[in-house]
Formats: structure tokens, sequence, C-alpha cells
């Protein structure tokens, strides 16, 4: 029997309800964990895209995440879209000060539409303050290729980026290999003690926004429940691939997951 397992999800709002906090606080719930938030921004978005962007100030984003953490506590933190500089340095003073308390990093750096989220300023200090901070690291490829500065287009770029990476500092990486061209996606989860491989057929579908977000906030549940790295990731993988093929269809761009379908049962 698995506990609750609290998540503090520091990460931006994303209006369309695909991606961002929302998909975090769904997928938190759907997994049976309990969802809390310190929200970076405010986006206007929807499945065509995001044609705006507000920024909470860095210091009522800490002030948020210390209001959780001095309160109801944490059993995971995730981390998602943190915007800039000042968010960053606030993060990882967040994360410092619940040492103990497992870090799931999310690299948020560009929209499935293309919007930048992330400031260029911020990513030198993602690299620097938060890598080193993560239980487990989760970029696609494209931001693997911005953070280690290695070409990142097959599977075995995958894992020599994933390498790199913990050579900076992080515990664990899951090398999301959705943007890696071929039939099927491979996705490595690396840490000093060896690889585990997660491949499925490639799911034909336009129905994909949010996916990043949401892989990453059922890691850090099953963290806080008390899993394994390896037992959270293949949780989370499963939930995922079964979310992306109840898609729901909706909007007329990159539509969002079903989140909720555990909640539903598997008929």
């Amino acid at each position: 029997m698995t506990s609750l397992g609290r998540v503090l999800i520091i990460a931006g709002s994303d209006s369309g309800g695909g991606a961002g906090i929302q998909a975090d606080i769904k997928t938190v719930t759907a997994l049976g964990g309990y969802a809390a938030t310190a929200i970076t921004a405010v986006t206007v978005q929807n499945t065509l895209g995001v044609s705006a962007v507000h920024p909470i100030p860095a210091e009522v984003v800490e002030a948020q995440g210390r209001a959780v953490l001095d309160d109801i506590g944490a059993d995971a933190i995730k981390t998602g879209m943190l915007g800039d500089l000042a968010v960053v340095e606030a993060v990882a003073r967040l994360l410092d000060s619940a040492r103990g308390v497992p870090a799931v990093i999310d690299p948020v750096m560009i929209a499935k539409g293309g919007a930048a989220l992330l400031s260029p300023a911020a990513t030198g200090a993602v690299r620097a303050l938060l890598i080193p901070r993560a239980a487990l690291l989760t970029p696609n490829a494209p931001e693997a290729q911005v953070l280690t500065g290695e070409t990142v287009a097959t599977a075995d770029d995958l894992r020599r980026a994933g390498e790199a990476l913990l050579m900076a500092g992080a515990r664990a990486v899951l090398m999301k290999g959705g943007h890696v061209p071929g039939k099927r996606v491979i996705d490595l989860l690396l840490t000093p003690d060896g690889e585990t491989v997660f491949e499925a057929e490639r799911q034909d579908t336009r129905h994909t926004h949010g996916t990043g977000c949401t892989l990453a906030s059922a890691c850090a549940t099953g963290l806080a429940q008390g899993l394994s790295l390896t037992e959270a990731v293949a949780r989370a993988w499963a939930y995922v691939q079964e979310a992306i093929a109840r898609a729901p269809g909706l909007g007329a761009g990159h539509g969002p997951l079903d989140h909720g379908w555990p909640l539903r049962g598997k008929a």
C-alpha cells in the first residue's frame, strides 16, 4: 500500500489545461497523491500555442513554496516552467530548505508550439543550480542539447547526453526520446548504476500537449509515495502512454491527454 504522497509543484499555469500546473495537479491526483503548488507564471495558451506570458515575481514564487513546505510539507518536489534567472535561484533556495526531499527537475525551455519558456540567462542557472540538486532530471532531446551542447538526434545521442548530465551532478536522468525520429519511442533512465530502457510503438496522434509535464509529475508522485526510482518511472511511463492513447481529441492543435483515466478504470 503506497502512502498518499505530497508533491509540491513549482511551474507555470496553462489556461488550456493540457500542460503546466493544471496537468501536474491532474496527474498527481489521478495517481493518488496530494498536489500543492507554487505558480511561476500565468500563460495565455490553448492547443494552438502560447500567446502571452505573465511572470510571477520570484519573491512570490518563493513565498508560495515556503508556505507549503512550512505547513503541509512535501514528499517530493517537481519543477517545470521557471521562466527567468531570479525564479531559478529562488527554486534552488527552496530545494536547499527541503533537504532530503527528492526533486524531479523538468527543464522546460520551449512550449509545444515553439514559444520560449526559459530566458537565456536562466539556462546557465538551471545547469549550475538545479541539475546538481536533481534526484531525477527529465529533459527531452532539444533540452538536453541546450544543456550539454551536444547534438541529440539518435538513441545513442540520448545516452551520451544523459551520461554528460549525470556527470554534471544529476543523481538520475530520464532522457525522453519523443523528438528522436523513428517508429518506436525510446526513453532511457540513466543512473550511476546502469540504464533502464522504456520503449513503445510511436502513437500517431497530434494530441501530445503536456506529455513532459505529465511524465515528470507522475515520476514525482511515485517517489513521494515511496516507490523506488525505477518503479516510479515505470509506472509514470505506462500512465502517460495510456493517457496519450485515451486523449479526448480537444482543440484544433496539439491537444491534451486524458489525465484522469485511472479514476475511471482501465475499461
